[in-house]
């Protein structure tokens, strides 16, 4: 079995956890809606995931809808107390699948309660609030009054701690100014590197940074540069991928999504490949900041 412990540790709040954890958005149908092709196949993973040491699901209600987080609960439920569950709310989907902003006092107050209803908690370890001023990316406008919301939430007890998504460093800072946060979640990888300052900024401050699309945005030529560099390590594209987010700074906790056994332990095996310093530098070579 891999050793994801390799990978090292992070503090993320009040728990210690894994940097290589779990992202459960596959695990609803296409597009993480409607349900998934292979139900037990899913709560498979899901407990393969946790016999292998992960310890930190990232997850929302809005996959599905509602799915993701079910699934969940029929495979872990009763939770383990190391496991840190993450959500995120701010959007909901219409009965086409489309992402759409939810950003009222009523909505993220329905949303909270329908993540801790379909995981089966009384506490959400974390919660993100995802912007939706561009679905597609970070842009600018005000979080101050949703965050207010889940800040509100928080010393209700609902939640434990709080965090962003989809943000700017303004939109960050904001945040911060309200309550405390524990975490930010963007997009970011080896050619996807706009936050490559603000994740040293928080790495000195000892908030986690957890990227998504750890494959997205890649030009052929890009893909096909990575692809060697796998080829020469006996690795695949994901691991060398993940394992270049594991080098690039403590403070980064992995989250690859898969709705399949086989590709959960090949994404885990990142966690015990070391990429030699030619290797590092052939990669950031093919980084393009936007």
């Amino acid at each position: 079995m891999v050793n994801i412990q390799q990978a090292g540790t992070f503090k993320l709040g009040n728990k210690t956890i894994n940097r290589m954890g779990y992202g459960a958005m596959q695990l609803a149908g296409s597009g993480a809606f409607g349900l998934p092709k292979d139900k037990k196949e899913a709560i498979a993973v899901l407990q393969a995931a946790i016999e292998s040491g992960i310890n930190h699901i990232d997850t929302s209600d809005f996959y599905g809808p509602h799915i993701t987080n079910q699934i969940i609960r029929e495979a872990l439920h009763p939770y383990t107390k190391e496991l840190a569950l993450v959500t995120k709310v701010g959007t909901v989907r219409n009965e086409k699948g489309d992402w759409l902003p939810a950003f009222s006092k009523p909505e993220l107050i329905q949303a909270v309660h329908d993540n801790l209803t379909h995981l089966g908690i009384e506490q959400i370890e974390v919660v993100n609030l995802r912007a939706m001023f561009d679905a597609h990316g970070p842009a600018e406008g005000s979080i101050a009054e949703p965050f207010s919301v889940l800040a509100e939430l928080q010393k209700e007890g609902l939640i434990n701690h709080l965090g962003v998504s989809n943000v700017t460093a303004n939109q960050i800072e904001e945040a911060r100014s309200i309550a405390p946060i524990v975490c930010v979640q963007n997009q970011y990888n080896l050619v996807h590197r706009r936050d490559d300052a603000l994740i040293d900024l928080l790495a000195k401050e000892g908030i986690a940074y957890t990227p998504f699309f750890p494959l997205g945005g890649f030009t052929p030529l890009q893909s096909s540069i990575l692809e060697e560099v796998a080829i020469s390590l006996n690795a695949t594209v994901m691991q060398v991928a993940l394992a270049w987010l594991l080098q690039r700074s403590a403070n980064i906790l992995l989250i690859p999504g898969t709705s399949s056994t086989k590709h959960l332990q090949q994404n885990l095996a990142a966690a015990e490949l070391i990429l030699p310093s030619e290797a590092i530098a052939k990669l950031n070579n093919i980084a393009v900041n936007i």
